[in-house]
């Protein structure tokens, strides 16, 4: 895949529409090879914060939405919690495809969609980004480790405008560390009183 061209392709895109019509018509290798659907986006186009996961899953991938697995589920209940819902968000993910097996993206396939998601930012333009995930951080902050950098804030330049993000906990990873969540709750405390704000 040509990155350049990709990048140049996203730039020419002006609305969601025409992003999601490039989007559709990249060729990423792997990822959109072996995937069912592209998956774009849900929620509110307008609202004020927008949340950034990692790649689709099996069920993503099938209904051609971000987090609407178990996942999915848990992340919707968890925003519920603090007033929060597809009025009032806007949640897709830095891959656009399911990777095979359901493994992570690799460096070069976020590198791919890198242009593509710092292009769907600036369409946006949300006041505050939620980063869903290590592997959502480290493609959008180029940071490691959600363990010791979730629930601070952190700055993302996007356009020559800097944007208040915070890092939360992959809502699979709660399921699996559940233990957690006494922490992601705190998080999500964080996100009501930023967002309050607005």
């Amino acid at each position: 895949p040509d990155i350049d061209k990709i990048q140049a392709q996203a730039k020419a895109a002006t609305t969601l529409e025409a992003l999601k019509a490039v989007i559709a018509g990249v060729d990423a290798g792997a990822l959109s090879d072996h995937a069912r659907n592209m998956v774009f986006a849900r929620g509110n186009p307008d609202a004020k914060i927008m949340f950034i996961g990692e790649a689709p899953g099996r069920e993503e991938d099938i209904k051609a939405l971000p987090f609407v697995g178990q996942a999915g589920q848990l992340l919707d209940k968890m925003l519920h919690a603090i007033g929060l819902d597809e009025t009032n968000t806007y949640i897709t993910n830095v891959c656009n495809w399911r990777p095979p097996g359901n493994r992570n993206p690799s460096p070069e396939e976020i590198a791919i969609c890198r242009p593509l998601i710092h292009r769907h930012v600036e369409l946006v333009a949300p006041d505050l980004i939620v980063i869903v995930g290590g592997v959502a951080l480290e493609a959008l902050t180029g940071r490691t480790g959600i363990m010791k950098t979730r629930g601070q804030w952190l700055s993302m330049e996007i356009a020559g405008h800097d944007i208040p993000a915070l890092p939360i906990y992959h809502p699979a990873f709660l399921l699996r560390r559940p233990e957690l969540k006494k922490q992601a709750w705190l998080d999500l405390l964080t996100i009501q009183e930023r967002w309050a704000q607005f």
